[in-house]
């Protein structure tokens, strides 16, 4: 197999590394470009496996506000975004919320839990 290379910017940390990734197929034969050992662990990640966590918004029942901010409660695989996406459209919570309350549990079969990300009082 031939060697590939891809260019990235790392958002491990706040300094946004240009890194450089080669691979032969898809085995990582090197990182370059990061300045810290976060960067080589995302580059790595990325070119592999990407995930990332999903915010969005569901509905609330007699709260004093008519949505609430949710988050999965940790990162999921990138291609299970818009089946995440999907599988919150149709939730509806009763408030009151509270923050880490769980929404949705193992969603898309990733194992993750949607929770939410702020406290809804009801009405």
């Amino acid at each position: 197999m031939s060697e590939t290379t891809r260019e990235l910017t790392c958002i491990g940390c706040p300094l946004g590394c240009s890194i450089t990734v080669t691979m032969n197929g898809t085995d990582v034969v090197s990182v370059t470009g990061n300045t810290c050992p976060r960067g080589d662990a995302y580059a790595r990640k990325e070119v592999t496996n990407p995930t990332r966590i999903v915010t969005s918004t569901v509905r609330v029942e007699g709260g004093i506000s008519p949505m609430v901010n949710v988050k999965t409660a940790s990162d999921i695989p990138k291609a299970k975004i818009f089946e995440c996406a999907s599988a919150l459209k149709n939730v509806v919570v009763t408030a009151p919320v509270k923050i880490g309350d769980i929404v949705l549990s193992n969603v898309a079969g990733t194992g993750v839990d949607v929770v939410a990300a702020k406290n809804i009082a009801a009405k």
